[in-house]
């Protein structure tokens, strides 16, 4: 389920680094958060559909890498990212 792009118009104008940014960590983060917050409500209503775990699982595993990749090369951008986006560490 790919979010609408409305919605990532919106994500990608407020975790932009600079104003041409459309695939920095920051903004790919924060898109897949997105979908992973709807995937999460998709599974609520939908309990056995397993193809669509299985793409929530692997947007987790992208997110998780992105993040720790961000960590590394800038932590002062990754700990204002959580914050914004109410991640755990």
């Amino acid at each position: 389920m790919p979010i609408d792009k409305a919605k990532k118009e919106e994500l990608i104008q407020k975790f932009k680094t600079h104003a041409k940014d459309t695939g920095s960590s920051e903004v790919q983060v924060a898109i897949l958060t997105e979908e992973i917050l709807q995937l999460t409500e998709h599974l609520k209503l939908h309990k056995k559909d397993f193809s669509s775990r299985r793409g929530l699982l692997r947007k987790v595993g992208q997110r998780r890498r992105l993040l720790k990749y961000l960590e590394k090369e800038n932590n002062e951008s990754y700990l204002s990212l959580i914050k914004k986006l109410k991640l755990k560490k």
